[in-house]
């Protein structure tokens, strides 16, 4: 298999909140030539407001509860759906980040790993610059690990305009701010479903992870469809396979009119990742759609939420 599919122009939208607008303007260049850019989705996806940001992370995170991780964890995946909808569900895959740098396994790098939801383009596009500024304040590009990441690899291309207005990787930011204070990002864009970038990007991450300690983040909702029964027993289906490993059944389970992850090739790449640096399972540690939440909506547009994370001994 050489294709997955080609991205649609428009993943199935989560919930009715308009995709940011890109702003390139607003990114930030000192006297120094230091380039900072900023998120353009607060006020929008999650509040702008530093305090408000900050309460709204941390109280979901702390009222997650997870059990006792085992191993280190190298890969997870959360959803990128506005915070008033998906952030229960990321709290849980942050809180056992959070625990885990807490007992000494922090990660030096965290590369996370969003789609393009406005059309797709050839490759991956990391982005550029020296940070990257939310309501929380700034975290630093890895720029050596992006580095290493591109070299000797055609599919992979550093390039700030996939990411400009792009909501799937930007929504974990502050979560990564919360969780891990400490760590440096990377942050990649997919504008394609081939097979031959999915397998640059895994043996470049391979190749990071010999270097530095580095967390995975795959940024996705699941299914997206007006059906409640129909997204709630699909979605337990995928994470039941993502948990497994089972790579190429959930690629396979995949379509363009049944996007059972809309991210897929950031799922894929932290699956395949996780099995190459020896994990054995992935741990489903929490499932919400917002037809349980709310269920007016119910008939009308319910959206999966999964948080899974992949640990190795």
């Amino acid at each position: 298999m050489t294709r997955f599919a080609t991205i649609p122009a428009l993943c199935a939208f989560a919930l009715l909140l308009s995709c940011a607008r890109g702003n390139p303007e607003g990114d930030m260049k000192s006297e120094d030539k230091r380039i900072v850019r900023r998120v353009h989705g607060a006020g929008r996806w999650f509040p702008g407001d530093e305090k408000d940001l900050s309460r709204m992370i941390n109280t979901f995170i702390e009222s997650a509860k997870v059990p006792e991780i085992r191993g280190r964890i190298v890969a997870g995946i959360a959803p990128h759906a506005g915070y008033v909808f998906s952030g229960k569900t990321a709290g849980y895959t942050f809180r056992a980040l959070k625990d885990a740098a807490a007992s000494g396994n922090a990660p030096e790098t965290v590369v996370v790993l969003g789609l393009s939801h406005r059309g797709g383009f050839s490759g991956i596009a990391l982005m550029d610059g020296d940070a990257l500024a939310t309501p929380l304040g700034e975290v630093a590009l890895d720029n050596e690990a992006a580095d290493l990441l591109v070299k000797g690899r055609d599919r992979i291309r550093r390039d700030y305009a996939p990411h400009a207005g792009e909501h799937s990787a930007e929504n974990e930011i502050p979560f990564v701010q919360a969780a891990l204070p400490k760590a440096k990002l990377v942050v990649a864009m997919f504008g394609d479903h081939e097979k031959t970038t999915l397998d640059q990007l895994v043996a470049g991450l391979n190749e990071l992870a010999a270097k530095k300690k580095i967390f995975v983040i795959a940024s996705t909702d699941l299914l997206h469809d007006p059906d409640y029964d129909l997204v709630s027993t699909t979605d337990r289906i995928t994470l039941k396979k993502i948990a497994a490993l089972e790579v190429k059944d959930v690629a396979s389970s995949w379509s363009p009119g049944r996007q059972v992850c809309c991210g897929l090739m950031p799922v894929l790449t932290a699956m395949q990742f996780a099995r190459d640096q020896g994990s054995k399972a992935g741990q489903v540690l929490y499932y919400r759609n917002n037809g349980d939440d709310d269920p007016s909506s119910r008939g009308n547009w319910v959206v999966g939420y999964g948080s899974v994370i992949f640990t190795v001994e």
